[in-house]
């Protein structure tokens, strides 16, 4: 490699977004997509650092499933580059307990995981591939195990859930804080074809519905960016008929604070025991906390939370007693 050479190179390095990518398709290798969602960078950025990256010969791409994928190229060890990967990759070695590190790994995580959920062709641990195997029809089949209901989905972002519980419930009410995020959930069930669900602006802690009017309440990953939880909980419980259930999905604690400035959250996620509290200080029985969702190396642990609420008392009739 000439002067000229090594100088540009070491010009394209001097971009801190270029070495978080490739600090990055060191550990994966990633579509645009995906490493615009892990590193927070518009798209057209992605794409411009790749190729120029790519034209320095430091990153290479790959079609599959209808995708291009990136990775690290390989230097050969004999190669002109062989001693500048090997710097590089002490500086990731060095870096790797940064905040910055720790929150694209973070996301890396997570962007594999729904990789991993979103799948037409499932393999199995002995790599056999089972045609029309996944969650969401699984999903859709658990649903017809269970009565017409009305369910009221609250803070119900870009509306998929909704729209998978639209498939089995009688009613839905979509409710969430963001008109703009409404009318592309709205336009999303229009293609879907489904035409059982309300759409509603509103914000979990003062829910648009009367009392009593809905059998199942969802709160998935919105409690965290509620001002007051124990507040939206009681609100839950109160638009509930009486035998109505409360299913909450939310996180675990963890120390993500990236989540606060990036996604919104106002809370890094509930102990199991808090939950719980916020559910029968809300009048709730039957209540239950389990884990929904987890993995060893990841930093986010999702949890399950339930509870019914309970009947009015019945009304005692006063007994007359002769004088």
């Amino acid at each position: 490699m000439d002067m000229n050479q090594a100088a540009s190179l070491y010009r394209l390095l001097g971009e801190e977004a270029r070495l978080r990518l490739l600090r990055v398709l060191g550990q994966e290798r990633l579509n645009v997509t995906e490493l615009t969602a892990v590193l927070g960078i518009a798209q057209s950025g992605v794409s411009r650092h790749l190729g120029l990256l790519k034209d320095a010969g430091l990153v290479v791409e790959t079609p599959a499933g209808g995708f291009t994928y990136y990775r690290l190229a390989d230097a050969p060890a004999d190669g002109p580059q062989h001693g500048l990967r090997a710097l590089l990759h002490e500086q990731f070695a060095a870096a790797e307990g940064t905040p910055q590190a720790r929150a694209d790994l973070a996301r890396l995580q997570e962007v594999l995981r729904h990789r991993r959920e979103n799948f037409d062709i499932h393999g199995t641990e002995a790599g056999q591939l089972v045609p029309g195997r996944s969650w969401a029809a699984w999903a859709r089949a658990l649903g017809h195990l269970l009565p017409p209901l009305d369910v009221a989905d609250l803070g119900c972002g870009e509306g998929y859930l909704t729209i998978e519980a639209a498939r089995w419930a009688r009613t839905v009410t979509a409710v969430d804080r963001s008109a703009t995020v409404l009318r592309g959930a709205r336009a999303l069930a229009r293609r879907h074809g489904l035409t059982n669900i309300v759409w509603k602006r509103g914000e979990i802690e003062h829910v648009p519905l009367d009392d009593e009017s809905i059998d199942v309440a969802l709160l998935s990953q919105a409690l965290h960016h509620a001002a007051d939880p124990a507040h939206a909980v009681a609100e839950a419980v109160r638009v509930l008929r009486p035998d109505g259930r409360l299913l909450l999905l939310d996180l675990r604690p963890h120390d993500q604070t990236w989540v606060k400035e990036r996604l919104g959250d106002r809370w890094l996620g509930f102990s199991d025991e808090a939950l719980a509290a916020l559910l029968k200080k809300a009048g709730l029985h039957h209540v239950r906390v389990q884990v929904g969702a987890r993995r060893a190396s990841g930093p986010f642990t999702v949890t399950i939370a339930s509870g019914r609420k309970g009947r009015p008392a019945p009304r005692t009739r006063g007994v007359r007693r002769d004088r």
